[in-house]
């Protein structure tokens, strides 16, 4: 049986989110944001099981494994932004543009970046045979982003604050920035990738960068566009080619080229034939 407290607590966390599924419903715009990203990251998981059916080396299956999760944790982020689970109206700091205003915060973005972002960065170091110290220190620079990011679109008591946040978060994408233009790309050179590395290095930074944009420009930062629907939609086009284009690229690739991708450290602990006749 569920105590006085208990339901005293749990009541307007229940109404909060009834309150942001009524309103996501009676907003197409914004609706249609959210569920366009939920139809794309059930059709991705399929296409990239079934472009992994073939594939043997142990390289290459770690970066299918990779890839394939971006999309399922992005399927399962949409939806909870959807029933109202991970989002909420949190009213604005004085000095904001929307100051003493209720703006519906999808904080869940945040939490789907913290896992999606660091198994893209997973699949690019795969790929790029980046060292390993290199790797984990760039993928813990990225969850650090993004735990700024969402501290950064949570804090309402001082808009100072809500900025200071962001600026943390700008320093630690500079760190990302810095592997992905600086360090990994000899490393690709070396393993035979540099190509397509450089291709989907570019498609990853110029997409990234649009995330602060956004956030600058939209509800949670400057509200120069102060609406959330429309706030919605910029998020959600970046993560449709940050995520689900720039996966289809690597997974192409990727499946055409194993030879290539096989040839590097991992090969000589792959589970195929190939490895036996070495």
């Amino acid at each position: 049986m569920i105590s006085s407290l208990s339901k005293a607590t749990l009541l307007p966390l229940q109404l909060g989110q009834r309150e942001v599924l009524d309103h996501i419903r009676d907003n197409l715009l914004l609706s249609a944001s959210l569920w366009i990203n939920v139809a794309l990251a059930g059709l991705s998981v399929l296409l990239f099981l079934y472009m992994a059916r073939d594939v043997q080396s142990r390289r290459t299956r770690l970066i299918f494994a990779a890839t394939i999760f971006i999309p399922l944790v992005s399927l399962s982020s949409y939806l909870g932004l959807i029933s109202g689970l991970t989002a909420g109206f949190l009213q604005m700091p004085a000095g904001h543009t929307l100051a003493g205003e209720q703006v519906l915060v999808q904080w869940g973005r945040y939490l789907t970046w913290t896992l999606s972002t660091p198994l893209i960065l997973l699949a690019l170091g795969l790929l790029a045979d980046a060292d390993t110290v290199d790797l984990a220190a760039v993928i813990a620079a990225d969850i650090a982003m993004c735990v700024t990011g969402l501290a950064a679109a949570l804090t309402v008591s001082s808009y100072g604050f809500r900025w200071a946040f962001f600026g943390v978060s700008a320093a630690f994408f500079l760190v990302v920035l810095y592997a992905l233009l600086a360090r990994w790309p000899d490393s690709a050179e070396g393993a035979g990738t540099d190509e397509i590395f450089d291709t989907l290095r570019t498609v990853t930074v110029v997409l990234w960068i649009g995330y602060p944009v956004v956030w600058a420009l939209g509800v949670e930062g400057l509200a120069l566009v102060d609406s959330t629907a429309l706030t919605s939609w910029g998020y959600s086009l970046l993560d449709i080619g940050a995520k689900y284009g720039f996966a289809y690229l690597l997974l192409s690739w990727v499946a055409s080229n194993e030879e290539t991708v096989a040839g590097g450290p991992l090969s000589g602990a792959r589970g195929d034939v190939s490895a036996t006749q070495d």
